[in-house]
């Protein structure tokens, strides 16, 4: 077909197609068929050797791959939770303020600037176990006498690096349910009022059904970075120590660059993929479920 008889709007998304099939598309393609081979970077003869699903069921029966799903999975629950409360706590809180509310707005959105890399050394600084601020200010005020070894021991560290993604990403929470809240009709709120509902029945059976779609958004946005996150562990852990804050995409970095073999961290990193998609597909359910329940009842 001549390009000359394409049509003006086919002509004009055929640069942005071009560029989709090249950086997106066949990476893709080849990322997938890499992961049916034994592919390794030091044997480069090794790509087209096809082993079918052996890299798959290695996967799937490889206790390394499951303990880092389940720490994934921990952190993720762990943060949306904390995230979710403080960004409704922050929300409440701006949206009850009578001046400055569009410099709080502004405020509340300041973690969102910095680049994952740049939390992951901030907070490796705070809670560095010599020189970090955190031990100084707990040392100081008496709460210890000794300094704690918060990214040495594995505990401490997974819960350092909660506290890391909390930090960056609980603003996520808080604009999109601020933004429920402003959009939220005054009517039923003041008959709840007239009706003589507390504050806490109020916010129970009124204010929080109509949040929670903002709430499932938000949840949906944030359980596919925390189930890729990479860059914070990197920066302050590395999976360390022994492995003890490992997740997936930790391992399957560790394993394509580290142990150089590609074709298996492919393999890991599409069922990683399907364990995303799975996530989603549940938070999309409460979400429709959620605005179902809006639809009724307003």
């Amino acid at each position: 077909m001549k390009l000359s008889k394409l049509s003006a709007p086919t002509l004009l998304l055929l640069p942005a197609f071009i560029v989709l099939a090249v950086f997106i598309v066949l990476p893709l393609i080849f990322s997938l068929y890499s992961s049916f081979t034994p592919f390794r970077l030091t044997k480069p003869d090794s790509l087209w050797v096809f082993i079918g699903f052996r890299n798959y069921v290695n996967v799937l029966t490889n206790a390394e791959f499951w303990v880092a799903f389940g720490r994934t999975v921990l952190l993720l629950t762990v943060a949306l939770n904390a995230e979710m409360f403080l960004g409704l706590g922050l929300a409440l809180l701006v949206n009850k303020a009578t001046y400055g509310q569009r410099a709080l707005r502004t405020a509340m959105m300041f973690p969102m600037m910095f680049s994952p890399v740049l939390v992951g050394f901030q907070f490796k600084f705070l809670f560095n176990d010599n020189i970090g601020f955190v031990n100084n200010a707990l040392q100081s005020l008496g709460l210890t006498d000794r300094a704690i070894p918060w990214l040495i021991d594995g505990n401490l560290a997974l819960f350092s690096i909660i506290v890391a993604e909390v930090w960056s990403s609980t603003a996520v929470f808080a604009i999109l349910i601020l933004a429920g809240l402003l959009a939220m009709p005054k009517d039923p709120v003041e008959a709840a009022h007239v009706d003589g509902c507390t504050p806490w029945q109020t916010f129970r059976y009124v204010t929080w059904p109509y949040l929670m779609p903002f709430a499932f958004i938000a949840m949906t946005i944030r359980s596919l970075d925390v189930a890729r996150a990479y860059d914070i562990v990197k920066i302050m852990t590395d999976g360390g120590p022994a492995k003890r804050t490992e997740l997936l995409w930790t391992l399957i970095g560790r394993t394509a660059y580290g142990d150089a073999r590609m074709g298996m961290a492919n393999a890991m990193a599409y069922v990683a993929i399907l364990l995303s998609i799975f996530f989603t597909v549940y938070f999309f359910r409460k979400l429709a479920a959620a605005r179902q329940q809006i639809g009724a009842e307003w």
